[in-house]
């Protein structure tokens, strides 16, 4: 083997591990210190798109769970309306079976006073709960939940919309009932119980989309913890793993250094042949 002063083969081989040893450390100390196994595109330029997709997937699943608890907390609003229009409407079936009587000696006409009011406050209720003629809930809501192959499959949709679903008076076909004599008594009888039909009817469609809604929201968290846990295989470090690395990196970085000091001084071997 040749002995060369001019270049110093050894050391050059020397110096280019001692950066591959130096990158090495430097890479497993950002991996630990992030806790990422991606810290940038270079790392995994494939593995990082797939992780995005992931946590996109993630935060609009989560805001969707946010959209259903809120749909939920809106109908459960509608529900309690409707629980006491229904208790107002019992009470109208009260005065109206009292009215149809023959054995009734007292005031119609207070019966029927007290009935019209009560007809007032139905009024009244629904459209505070938004289900009148033109009322806010007296729509289709639709919840978007997200996490679907389409836009169709990632909302859900609860419809209240149509006449069938106001519970005013006019709606529940009471606005015209009277229990001011027997006979039309008799006829708000049946009319109330049309409307305790619709009433149940409304009440159905409201329990059925709390359902619906409830349903999306577990189904929505466990997509959350699926795909988190997916993201999380891609994305983020080994700690033992890269614990292990930091020990081989700083042992090699050690070796390289000493490797390096011994290499430099090789060529000095030459001066034992000058003298």
């Amino acid at each position: 083997m040749a002995i060369s002063i001019q270049t110093n083969v050894s050391s050059i081989v020397a110096q280019d591990n001692l950066r591959v040893n130096n990158d090495f450390q430097n890479r497993t100390i950002q991996r630990l210190t992030s806790g990422y196994r991606i810290n940038s595109s270079g790392d995994d330029a494939a593995g990082l798109a797939v992780a995005n997709g992931f946590r996109s997937d993630v935060v609009e699943l989560q805001q969707g769970i946010r959209n259903a608890n809120d749909g939920i907390s809106k109908l459960q609003i509608v529900d309690g309306g409707l629980n006491n229009i229904t208790k107002i409407v019992d009470r109208l079936k009260t005065l109206a079976t009292q009215s149809a009587t023959d054995t009734f000696t007292g005031n119609r006409a207070t019966l029927d006073a007290e009935f019209q009011t009560l007809l007032g406050e139905v009024d009244r209720q629904a459209a505070n709960v938004g289900l009148d003629n033109g009322g806010g809930n007296n729509v289709a809501i639709s919840v978007y939940i997200g996490g679907g192959s389409s836009a169709a499959n990632a909302a859900v949709t609860v419809d209240l919309s149509g006449a069938t679903n106001q519970v005013d008076s006019a709606g529940l076909g009471l606005n015209t009932s009277a229990v001011d004599t027997s006979a039309n008594a008799l006829t708000a009888i049946a009319d109330i119980e049309a409307a305790l039909d619709a009433l149940g009817g409304v009440q159905g469609t409201v329990g059925t989309g709390q359902n619906l809604l409830q349903y999306a929201v577990n189904l929505a968290q466990t997509q959350v913890a699926n795909l988190s846990a997916a993201e999380s295989r891609i994305r983020d470090s080994d700690v033992a793993a890269e614990a292990a690395n930091l020990t081989k990196g700083q042992v090699l970085q050690q070796a390289s250094l000493a490797a390096l000091a011994q290499a430099n001084v090789g060529p000095q071997s030459v001066l034992a042949l000058l003298r």
